[in-house]
């Protein structure tokens, strides 16, 4: 199938912080929220394991413009139930000072089958992530494209960055959710697969090994999706801004766009090292765009401005395909020119030492461009 015969559609699913105005702190309100929510939005908004968090998934996608009406819409809509609970809603890969002790999980079997499982991981797993879907039908294609953009996610990560603050501490990391999410068995970067048949082999064995119970239980940062024909790619910390949500969406679909016209091509695939790959979501997470990342197909470090152009590069004949360009590119050099979310949390802080500021600043974000 050719890449113009491939639609690459777009689904995003984002999870958010429910806020008390009152202390900043997280608030358990999910039910009430959701309630609210649903009479207007269905089933596209979803509680999460805890009550203090809830979740959106935008409709299927064919183009940026869609992906920011659906987040405008969603996002509005959830902000507006939770203004009628007396709540707020922000965005941003964790609390910057909320005790994990005091989160309720929901009560569900799958949330509560998660916390009998993984018992401490779980309970300390306050995050919030942002999950893009890219429409790949043909599965054997799809596993192939996983194996190539697995080399570019790094610099998508380090875009994306806001998580700097943990229990009332900054973490100096840019993304401490990743790291947060690293100590769990299935998190991380999967190796390379040969074919499908590979791919569906290893979630079997995990399944015999009782390793995981199901295909779902999958959480590695790119897979492939058990509910949907996509692959799907798990690797940021939720964005801030709809502006941050549209640039990773752009740039995610990009890449595989991009992958998938080289597997379509035969062009020469290189896999690199895990202990590489892993190193640059280290570097990724921990200094954000300030400092360097890793380029591992070249393998060394480079200043991150220089990383990120070179992702664009790669992915700019898809962008351009999709008419995407002007915009994305846009939204990325705003980003270097004005920071990462993690790096306005900061800033915020700064000013007063107010850890109330940064959640402040995380409620305005997170509607901004809302109406």
């Amino acid at each position: 199938m050719s890449p113009q015969a491939q639609e690459f559609t777009l689904g995003v699913e984002e999870e958010y912080q429910i806020i008390d105005p009152i202390t900043r702190e997280l608030c358990p309100h999910g039910p009430q929220i959701l309630a609210n929510a649903q009479e207007m939005l269905g089933d596209t908004v979803q509680p999460e394991v805890y009550l203090s968090q809830i979740e959106i998934a935008t409709k299927v996608c064919h183009t940026l413009a869609e992906v920011r009406s659906e987040l405008i819409r969603l996002r509005g809509t959830v902000i507006a139930a939770a203004a009628k609970n007396g709540s707020q809603i922000a965005a941003a890969g964790t609390h910057p000072f909320s005790d994990w002790a005091k989160q309720q999980v929901t009560p569900r079997e799958r949330y509560q089958g998660l916390v009998a499982d993984y018992q401490q991981l779980m309970r300390d797993l306050i995050i919030f992530g942002c999950h893009v879907h890219v429409g790949v039908s043909d599965r054997e294609i799809a596993v192939q494209v996983m194996n190539r953009a697995r080399l570019w996610l790094s610099p998508l990560l380090a875009l994306a960055a806001g998580s700097p603050f943990w229990q009332g501490e900054d973490t100096g990391y840019s993304s401490y959710r990743t790291e947060l999410w690293s100590r769990w068995p299935m998190a991380g970067l999967p190796l390379a697969f040969e074919s499908k048949a590979d791919y569906d082999a290893l979630i079997q064995d995990l399944i015999a090994t009782e390793t995981i119970k199901d295909g779902t239980k999958i959480y590695w940062d790119v897979r492939l999706s058990e509910r949907f024909p996509t692959i799907e790619f798990r690797v940021t910390d939720v964005c801030t801004t709809i502006d941050e949500a549209v640039m990773v969406a752009g740039l995610t679909r990009a890449l595989a766009q991009t992958c998938y016209t080289e597997v379509i091509q035969n062009q020469p695939f290189t896999d690199v090292r895990p202990e590489i790959l892993r190193a640059a979501h280290w570097h990724a997470a921990r200094h954000g765009i300030t400092e360097h990342l890793i380029d591992v197909i070249d393998k060394r470090a480079i200043p991150a401005d220089d990383m990120i152009d070179k992702l664009l590069n790669f992915v700019k004949p898809a962008l351009e395909a999709q008419g995407d360009w002007d915009e994305v590119s846009q939204l990325v050099q705003h980003t270097l020119q004005h920071g990462i979310s993690a790096d306005r949390q900061r800033q915020a802080y700064q000013r007063r030492n107010s850890m109330e500021d940064i959640v402040d600043l995380l409620v305005a974000e997170t509607a901004k461009g809302i109406s």
